[in-house]
């Protein structure tokens, strides 16, 4: 078993960085994990600089990852991906790659759930506390956001 997991979400405004962060820490307490969270938002508009540090484990307390320390760096733009690549650690996973894969989706709105379901291929976390936080958190379009995170999860295998 692990110890912590860390997670840094970053993107724009508008592209569901907060609301990723929040279904995960869901799932994860769902899961049984003690976790912390913190959002930092750089602009207070569409557009502007967006991140949620997100950590789970048995116990922790700071919501925020040191830098070299993120197991998985959640980027849903290039630019800020750039920008946070000093948290990610050595060996952890970066999703830049995956950004070209977000427009090949049905609709590109749904990047945030298709960011998840890579995600949820690496955590120990059930496809059945994934579905029950996204249901929570965002209760919309739950068809479309599941097909979403499962092209996203059968991907991230």
């Amino acid at each position: 078993m692990f110890n912590t997991i860390n997670i840094l979400f970053c993107g724009t405004g508008g592209q569901g960085v907060l609301k990723a962060s929040e279904v995960c820490g869901v799932a994860a307490v769902a899961s049984g994990f003690h976790v912390r969270k913190s959002e930092v938002h750089g602009m207070a508009q569409r557009g502007g600089s967006v991140e949620s540090h997100l950590r789970f484990g048995k116990i922790l307390h700071s919501p925020l990852i040191m830098p070299g320390c993120a197991d998985y760096l959640v980027s849903f733009h290039a630019g800020e991906a750039k920008r946070s690549q000093h948290f990610l650690k050595p060996g952890g996973m970066d999703f830049t790659p995956y950004l070209e894969e977000v427009n090949n989706l049905s609709d590109p709105r749904f990047g945030n759930t298709f960011f998840l379901g890579i995600l949820a291929a690496k955590l120990p976390i059930s496809i059945e506390n994934w579905y029950a936080a996204m249901e929570s958190v965002v209760a919309k379009k739950m068809e479309e956001n599941k097909a979403a995170f499962q092209k996203g999860y059968q991907l991230g295998k």
